[in-house]
């Protein structure tokens, strides 16, 4: 592992449901075919490592996505993969039009 972060930007991507979040960072995260697609498995994948190859070569992770579909207001479904993200070497960064 190095000190690198792995930086996915889903900036632009429609993302309305838990399926397309999984979709979008499934790729650029390296997430391997027999990986889980409900948030105990993103959980395990980013907090507690050794199931991705991409995500363990990095220190630290961080997501960007848009602030709106499924992390637009306060849509529950929106804070319940944000809450994944609460240890301190992931994060995910909504950006909110200006």
């Amino acid at each position: 592992m190095t000190d690198s972060e792995l930086i996915v930007d889903l900036r632009g991507r429609r993302i309305e449901t838990l399926d397309d979040f999984r979709d979008a960072v499934s790729g650029p995260c390296g997430l391997p075919k027999w990986c889980g697609r409900n948030l105990d498995a993103w959980s395990d994948t980013i907090n507690t490592r050794g199931i991705s190859d991409v995500i363990d070569s990095h220190a630290f992770l961080v997501v960007h996505v848009d602030g709106r579909g499924l992390f637009g207001g306060s849509r529950r479904e929106g804070r319940a993969p944000a809450d994944v993200f609460d240890a301190p070497q992931n994060r995910l960064i909504i950006h909110t039009a200006a």
